[in-house]
């Protein structure tokens, strides 16, 4: 434990977070399809006397066990097919450049460009961008059989034969994924409303963030699913009523968490009832049992469990006349056109992609320039470490290197006992299930787990056996120095949290929210649109929050005195939908000077937020009527006043 140590031997936080693995359930299916997608390539191979061919089919199954994260079917045919095509063209254009100097550093510089831009469209675009470089310098790195155009094709292989074992249990699948996700959102629901009204405030907060999480799952499986229909499908219509009408519950659950004492435990069970109906999928529930509402609060959380059970049970749904917010999804030509239009506008995704370009420019000079003996394994760690959405940068950087050495001891091990035979079959089928057991717990477990993997690929191919390892070694950290240098030192905005300017985002946007949950121009749906979209956006300064603390010092401790203000801007949002729930059941609305008087703090608190380098208290005038509904939001707000101002 960290206090054994001497004072000043004492591990630094930043640190520790970084080597601290991070708590997840192992996926026994994807380790099963990780040893068999990888070892049965190379078996095949080795059977009809092409080793080479086994061991590039295995590395594109390798990149699908990276891809293969997701839960739903259809998700993960999107998760591992759509990157195997960007990752057979990043190979065939390595393959045409293999040797070529000055060809082959233009060529992969301008792919981290592409792919760097295009990473930053979402998770399955990240992904392809990463095989898109990865393969591109792989191919251009290592000697490929010819014709060019048998690597890719291999490649592309080995990967959809993981996407086929990852179909294969889909006639036998317990019940609809979307249906499921739904299911569990019903259930986290009735978690939260078990714990509010209660003195357990971090069990709130925990439950609370563990809704939005499922609620925002949800809500991305259907779309995902109904990007496919261009028309209405019955199926994912009576989904989409279900998951909207749990959301009146989830509005009521801060009024029911700021009144005085926990709900009737019948409230909670009565959602977990209804959770079961819906995995089901069985109209036949009987009627509720709730007890009769009192307060203004009680009636909220009636009207709305009552609601939810209406939706549930309803034996069929209109398509017409579903509140539907999430739209109806676009022609691809159009979204494709959208997306496209996007990236090339957004000047987040050109930031990235030159920083990427500039990175990999360097690394691949130096492999393809300079008559040094470097190889394919710089460009590849810069690659690795300089993904967007594996974490800090820093902390991928120093991950990397150790993560490199922990596995060249595993891989020195393999190539001196093992020389190209079946025994590198059974290494592979035992070290492949390390990559999905270990990739949940950290960036640099998952460094450790692939390294020997693609060490023994690599040795089929080049025949190098032991002599890899430390110029392996070397190159890692070669990379690494070139993606702290170029990637990290040299950019501004590396040595600046941006959890402030996200937070004042989201003080602006819980303004305009506190303005529309009061007024008479906005309309339901669009008022749990943009309480949905701000509660997501509170999850991602979150997240981005717990990257910036494994920064070291200074960034890590500046970005750790804005979680104050993390967690009041969380219940200012709470407070807002609480008073406007109890007045839509009955509690006297506040003045329009009120509201005028509460917007206008928060948009200078924003600009306050978004000028700050430090944070001091300054004193709110915040007065209002006794008893007023906004009075809870009121002392919210003025306590966020308290913490942060312009300095």
């Amino acid at each position: 434990m960290l206090r054994e140590f001497p004072i000043g031997l004492t591990p630094p936080d930043w640190l520790v977070r970084n080597l601290k693995p991070q708590q997840a359930p192992t996926n026994r299916s994807a380790m099963v399809r990780a040893a068999l997608g990888l070892a049965l390539p190379l078996a095949i191979g080795l059977a009809v006397g092409r080793p080479a061919y086994g061991a590039l089919a295995a590395m594109g199954a390798l990149s699908g066990v990276i891809g293969d994260t997701a839960d739903a079917y259809r998700m993960r045919i999107l998760n591992i097919a759509v990157p195997q095509l960007f990752g057979a063209v990043g190979v065939a254009l390595g393959t045409l450049v293999y040797g070529q100097g000055w060809y082959a550093v233009t060529a992969v510089t301008g792919v981290a460009l592409i792919s760097g831009m295009i990473s930053t469209i979402g998770a399955v675009a990240s992904v392809s961008g990463l095989l898109l470089l990865l393969n591109c310098v792989v191919g251009a790195g290592l000697p490929m059989p010819s014709p060019w155009w048998l690597a890719p094709v291999l490649m592309t292989g080995g990967g959809l034969l993981v996407l086929l074992l990852a179909l294969l249990s889909w006639p036998l699948r317990a019940g609809v994924p979307e249906r499921t996700a739904v299911a569990a959102t019903y259930r986290t629901v009735a978690d939260l409303l078990a714990i509010a009204g209660t003195d357990r405030a971090e069990e709130y907060e925990e439950a609370r963030r563990t809704v939005t999480q499922s609620l925002n799952q949800s809500y991305d499986l259907i779309l995902a699913r109904r990007a496919r229909y261009h028309g209405r499908n019955r199926e994912l219509t009576r989904m989409l009523a279900q998951l909207n009408a749990i959301t009146p519950v989830i509005e009521a659950a801060p009024a029911a968490h700021l009144a005085a004492g926990p709900l009737p435990p019948q409230i909670p069970e009565a959602l977990h009832h209804l959770a079961r109906a819906v995995e089901s999928d069985d109209a036949s529930l009987p009627p509720l049992h709730l007890p009769a509402p009192i307060t203004e609060t009680a009636r909220a959380v009636d009207h709305a469990l009552r609601h939810t059970a209406e939706v549930v049970t309803a034996p069929d749904v209109d398509p017409r006349g579903i509140d539907d917010r999430l739209g109806r999804p676009a022609a691809l030509g159009i979204r494709t056109a959208r997306t496209a239009r996007n990236v090339v506008l957004s000047a987040n995704s050109w930031r990235y992609g030159v920083r990427l370009a500039v990175c990999i420019g360097i690394a691949q000079s130096l492999v393809s320039l300079v008559p040094v003996a470097r190889s394919y394994w710089v460009a590849l760690t810069v690659t690795f470490v300089l993904k967007p959405d594996f974490g800090s940068v820093f902390s991928r950087a120093l991950m990397r290197a150790l993560g490199t050495v922990a596995g060249l001891v595993l891989a020195a091990f393999v190539l001196a006992e093992v020389s190209l035979s079946w025994w590198d079959v059974l290494v592979l089928f035992l070290l492949a299930p390390l990559i999905p057991a270990l990739t949940p717990r950290g960036y640099g477990y998952q460094t450790a787990a692939i390294t020997p993997v693609i060490l023994l690929l690599s040795d089929i191919l080049n025949h190098q056996g032991t002599a890899l390892l430390l110029p392996r070694l070397n190159d890692s950290l070669l990379g690494c120095a070139i993606v702290l240098t170029a990637g990290y030192l040299l950019w501004p905005e590396s040595w600046h949290s941006r959890v402030g300017d996200r937070l004042a985002d989201a003080v602006a946007d819980t303004a305009a929210y506190v303005e529309a949950a009061f007024g008479d121009g906005t309309d339901l749906s669009a008022r749990a649109r943009m309480r949905r979209r701000l509660y997501r956006d509170l999850s991602v300064i979150r997240t981005e929050f717990q990257r910036a603390l494994t920064e070291p010092p200074p960034t890590g401790r500046r970005a750790a005195a804005w979680w104050p203000l993390v967690v009041a801007v969380e219940r200012i949002v709470d407070a807002t939908t609480a008073a406007r729930v109890r007045v839509r059941h009955g509690a006297p609305p506040p003045s329009a000077g009120e509201i005028a008087q509460v917007a206008l703090q928060l948009r200078e608190l924003s600009e306050g937020v978004r000028r700050a380098e430090t944070l001091i208290a300054v004193r709110t005038d915040l007065t209002g009527p006794v008893g007023s509904v906004l009075e809870p939001l009121r002392q919210e707000v003025a306590a966020a006043r308290a913490i942060t101002s312009p300095h």
